[in-house]
């Protein structure tokens, strides 16, 4: 493996000095390059795309070629571990991720186990391995899974959902059938993600999208507990660096001392959460990541520029901070304002880390 020219994002997810702010953006390897959605054609299906590593590879790589990052993150989805449980993942146009098989009652949830990950998952680690190789030291690469609870969410419901009614009845009628089901998928997870840290992940990105649906005490109980478990069954240490974990509960600004508390690097924050009051609250434990709005994306490119300008110094001084947005970029925005975004942090940020 090639040495690392830009380490920037790890040494600030371990709090240690950096130049400027390293900055990545989740969902950069997406359908707003027409470079992407030309290989997703290629492709045929989204599946294709995810499970053949060259083209993984390649649309992992292609923000890299337009921008200035400080990460590249390995495109894949939350939802490849369930699939590979056999509950057969599926896409429909218009309405996304679909599951041919749920998971209902005691009897669903004991059939499943945890999968072999170079078996059923190997096409992701052959992916990491292959970025690895044609990335070439010049950023880090991200390795990643969805929470058990977000992994949960769509394997009771069968996709998405509004109200997420089966699996919290299923939470709350039968919690001990949920736990089992969560006990199962942490598992999982953990196998999954040293699989990937082995493959060449230099760091890891935990996603609960979900988490934010429930109540305190549930979140505590449903969500966090099992992240707690992921992050303590990780693999430290690979290629003699740490490997630095990211948390990111959507929706979950409110229990940020309760997430700094499991052991995880960097906490992700969206939008609705001021970053400055979070940094206070969690004070030097943790590295915060966020948080622009993606839809400031959608303004004029001096409209980017103020707003990356006022979270930095909302932020102020120092490392622990790695600029992202609070989600996803969408599909439909101006790929020139992402330069503007990239270009913006890198040349803003320096006076903060003087």
């Amino acid at each position: 493996m090639s040495s690392l020219k830009n380490d920037r994002y790890l040494r600030a997810l371990l709090k240690q000095p950096v130049d400027k702010t390293p900055v990545w953006v989740m969902r950069q390897a997406g359908r707003y390059l027409p470079e992407y959605r030309e290989v997703r054609q290629k492709a045929g299906n989204f599946m294709t795309l995810c499970s053949t590593p060259e083209l993984a590879c390649e649309v992992t790589l292609q923000p890299l070629r337009r921008y200035d990052l400080d990460a590249a993150i390995i495109f894949s989805d939350i939802l490849t571990v369930p699939d590979a449980m056999g509950l057969g993942l599926h896409f429909v146009a218009g309405e996304g991720p679909k599951f041919s098989k749920t998971i209902q009652n005691a009897q669903d949830i004991a059939n499943l186990s945890v999968p072999d990950m170079e078996d059923s998952l190997g096409y992701v680690m052959d992916a990491i391995r292959l970025t690895r190789k044609e990335i070439d030291g010049k950023v880090p690469l991200i390795g990643f899974s969805g929470s058990p609870w977000t992994l949960a969410c769509y394997m009771v419901e069968g996709g998405s959902s509004k109200d997420f009614a089966k699996v919290k009845g299923m939470m709350f009628d039968a919690p001990e059938q949920m736990h089992a089901l969560l006990n199962v998928l942490a598992d999982s997870v953990i196998a999954y993600l040293n699989a990937q840290i082995k493959a060449g992940a230099q760091a890891i990105m935990l996603f609960d999208t979900w988490g934010g649906a429930l109540s305190p005490e549930n979140y505590k109980t449903f969500s966090l507990a099992y992240m707690e478990k992921i992050v303590n069954g990780l693999i430290k240490e690979s290629e003699g660096r740490e490997v630095p974990v990211t948390m990111f509960t959507k929706g979950g600004g409110q229990w940020l001392e309760w997430m700094a508390e499991t052991g995880v690097n960097g906490l992700g924050l969206d939008w609705t959460t001021d970053i400055h009051s979070a940094r206070q609250r969690v004070g030097d434990r943790v590295t915060l990541q966020g948080n622009m709005d993606p839809c400031v994306l959608y303004a004029s490119p001096d409209r980017v520029e103020q707003e990356v300008s006022t979270i930095l110094e909302a932020y102020g001084n120092g490392t622990g901070h790695v600029f992202n947005l609070g989600h996803g970029i969408h599909p439909s925005v101006n790929p020139e304002n992402m330069a503007r975004l990239v270009d913006s942090v890198h040349r803003l940020s320096e006076k903060y880390h003087r």
